[in-house]
């Protein structure tokens, strides 16, 4: 039997855009750990440091839709060339501030600037459906996408963090901004793969989160991400409490490295189940798996707890993102993923907030409490939603031709 994985690199310029669309998403996880670990080393301050870090990722949380919009109705050249520039430009900025003790506001403009970077794995995830639209393959693609993701997640935040504290203070910001220049740039110039611009009809006007399945995978997937904070911030607090706060980047990587593994499992599988289906099961299995995250009262116990909830994240994100590549318009798929990210992102910082004070409030192992509110809000969503998630595409071609039975 073929590699699947092996497979969707044949075909032409998979190898090239992939290749490059990694090193240039580094920086979604590099930036804001480093704008903190660069900000507390030069003015010593750790409000400021998160505080800019905040404005940074929030404004990108803001801006990145908005961004991918404008690449569905222009392309990805015309609008990615601009809006990485100006990122590029302003990361400098922050960096020369920080270098040369420049006034602070300087550091909060150069964020705001910054925030303009574009949405790299939505730019990729739309090149795959371009190559791939209506095939088995794109679940291989989406599945690897995902776990590049992870990978991203997983070495990004520690490569920025060790560049700081082993070289100088902006060591990890500098070198965060020149994968986001370069790789950009070895992305860019892959013309041939670069998605068609679609014309816009009646159903494609506005924007992608007033499309039903959008709005439904969006707010599930908040909550999924909230579950994803809360375990990094629940197992520094545990293992701290504990005595053993040098075993949480060991839990916290198990996790990382659970979900990695099954999703590349998942992508090379051809499940015949309606993909609605599959998201409500694989949300079903996060929202259960949170429950022994409640007793797990030892490190080899939360290791092991940690390590069963986060199997399921991966497959979650695959089946997320191939559900708006089935139900959005083709002309608004950018901008449809990107939504979804976000997502993701706003429920990570709302999620390590939330945990944050339940663990100052009532301690650390009730922090876990915030993964099984939130896996209950996932899993109640979705499961109302099957039937918007169940409707055809609209506004493309596609649409009118016969889909397989679900």
């Amino acid at each position: 039997m073929p590699n699947p994985y092996s497979e969707i690199f044949k075909a032409r310029g998979a190898k090239g855009f992939a290749a490059a669309g990694f090193f240039a998403r580094l920086p979604i996880a590099m930036a804001p750990i480093g704008i903190v670990a660069m900000l507390s080393q030069t003015y010593g301050e750790y409000w400021l440091a998160g505080a800019v870090s905040a404005t940074y990722a929030l404004t990108n949380a803001v801006l990145a839709p908005q961004i991918s919009r404008l690449v569905d109705r222009l392309g990805q050249t015309k609008v990615i060339v601009p809006a990485t520039m100006v990122s590029v430009i302003a990361f400098a900025a922050m960096i020369a501030a920080a270098n040369q003790d420049w006034p602070v506001w300087t550091l909060f403009l150069s964020a705001l600037l910054a925030a303009f970077m574009p949405s790299i794995p939505a730019m990729l995830r739309a090149r795959w459906s371009e190559l791939f639209r209506d095939r088995p393959e794109l679940n291989t693609a989406f599945a690897f996408e995902s776990a590049a993701d992870e990978l991203v997640y997983i070495a990004g935040a520690s490569l920025s963090v060790g560049l700081s504290v082993a070289l100088f203070p902006e060591a990890g910001m500098l070198v965060s901004t020149l994968f986001l220049a370069f790789g950009s740039a070895a992305f860019i110039v892959q013309r041939s793969t670069e998605p068609r611009v679609r014309p816009m009809d009646h159903s494609g006007q506005g924007s992608a989160i007033r499309q039903r399945p959008v709005q439904i995978i969006t707010f599930a997937l908040i909550f999924i991400g909230a579950i994803f904070a809360t375990a990094e911030v629940s197992a520094v607090a545990i293992t701290k409490e504990l005595g053993q706060p040098g075993a949480a980047s060991l839990v916290i990587g198990v996790y990382a490295v659970g979900s990695f593994v099954v999703g590349l499992i998942v992508g090379a599988l051809n499940l015949r189940m309606p993909m609605q289906r599959q998201l409500a099961i694989a949300i079903g299995i996060i929202a259960l798996t949170t429950l022994p995250l409640l007793v797990a009262d030892t490190v080899p116990l939360l290791a092991l707890a940690v390590f069963a909830s986060g199997v399921a994240i991966s497959p979650t994100f695959i089946t997320a993102f191939g559900l708006i590549e089935r139900r959005v318009p083709e002309a608004m798929l950018t901008e449809g993923v990107t939504w979804v990210m976000t997502g993701i992102g706003i429920g990570m910082a709302l999620g390590a907030f939330a945990a944050g004070w339940v663990v100052d409030t009532f301690g650390a192992q009730n922090g876990f409490w915030v993964s099984v509110a939130s896996g209950a809000v996932a899993l109640l969503t979705v499961l109302l939603g099957q039937k918007s998630l169940a409707g055809e595409r609209t506004g493309s071609l596609s649409a009118a031709v016969p889909q397989p039975a679900e």
